[in-house]
């Protein structure tokens, strides 16, 4: 046991500090534990509508109920809305063990997140949250997310370079103001590895997304599994590139292509190799989604 009470387990041949409800974080959670995702899921809020970065891949969507990935929702929840939602669909899928907000725009530049997580922390406090983030204003706001019981963050981080990140991203907003090119990508580069660092130090659990896009970023995915693992992470998640806005005319990696990297990046840190790329209202398992449902029952009433 460590000297601030966490008990140490040696995971790929380094010592993690954890404690029960870190393990049950792990072992409840779809997403951080691959046998998880068989018997337990996960229900996405998408209460943040706003982005404070364009990705030069990622085409925001709402109203939208045809396409399976990140940025769509059917529509935008107020905090209300969801709190509502939830008790609807805990009354009627037990296996919902966790509470995400994951966009469809980015999670921490949306007021209306923190509500919700405030909501959430008061009436179902039993529940396991996590936020999925770009990072931009992760370690200015990691303190309200410990104060709302958020345990499990991901971060999407696409590169360690500025010069490769200014080819990822057009520009970002930050404190009013807009930078882009190298400027920009460091600004995010910085505040992503201070978040993850901070997040860490609250014991949150830490996977990292990295968006595989071929010719542009490949040689910063290995690098990237080795920091991240370095600092505390718990894992990491390799999604392919779907090829869409300036990034369309990119040939996605193949699955062979995404394993090798994967075996690549293994020695170093844990793969998640089940992902599903759900979208920013997902409810269900992961392959056995029931937001159709959820959604339908509500405009079928409406109507």
């Amino acid at each position: 046991m460590a000297e601030d009470g966490y008990n140490v387990a040696t995971v790929q041949g380094r010592e993690v500090q954890w404690d029960p409800e870190q393990m049950r974080k792990i072992q409840e959670h779809p997403c951080f534990s691959e046998k998880a995702c068989h018997s337990f899921g996960r229900m996405h809020l998408p209460v943040a509508p706003r982005c404070n970065i364009q990705c030069n891949y990622c085409v925001r969507d709402f109203d939208c109920v045809n396409e399976s990935r990140p940025g769509v929702t059917s529509r935008i929840l107020t905090p209300d809305e969801a709190v509502a939602m939830i008790k609807k669909v805990m009354a009627k899928y037990n296996y919902i063990k966790v509470i995400g907000i994951a966009g469809p725009g980015e999670p921490l530049a949306n007021e209306e997140t923190f509500e919700t997580l405030r909501l959430v922390h008061e009436f179902f406090p039993s529940t396991i949250r996590c936020i999925s983030t770009n990072g931009l204003l992760l370690p200015e706001k990691i303190d309200l997310l410990e104060k709302y019981g958020v345990g499990n963050v991901t971060v999407t981080l696409n590169a360690l370079d500025p010069e490769v990140g200014a080819k990822i991203y057009s520009f970002i907003n930050y404190h009013g103001s807009r930078y882009e090119g190298v400027e920009g990508a460091k600004i995010l580069l910085e505040n992503q590895l201070k978040g993850i660092e901070l997040a860490v130090k609250k014991h949150m659990i830490v996977k990292v997304n990295t968006v595989f896009i071929p010719g542009v970023n490949d040689d910063q995915i290995l690098a990237i599994a080795k920091k991240t693992s370095a600092m505390g992470a718990y894992t990491f998640n390799l999604i392919p590139l779907i090829a869409q806005y300036k990034f369309a005319d990119i040939i996605p990696p193949t699955p062979a292509e995404k394993r090798a990297m994967q075996d690549t990046c293994a020695p170093y840190i844990k793969q998640m190799r089940h992902c599903q790329r759900c979208r920013s209202d997902a409810i269900g398992k992961l392959g056995h989604d029931v937001q159709s449902c959820v959604y339908g029952d509500d405009e079928a009433k409406k109507d």
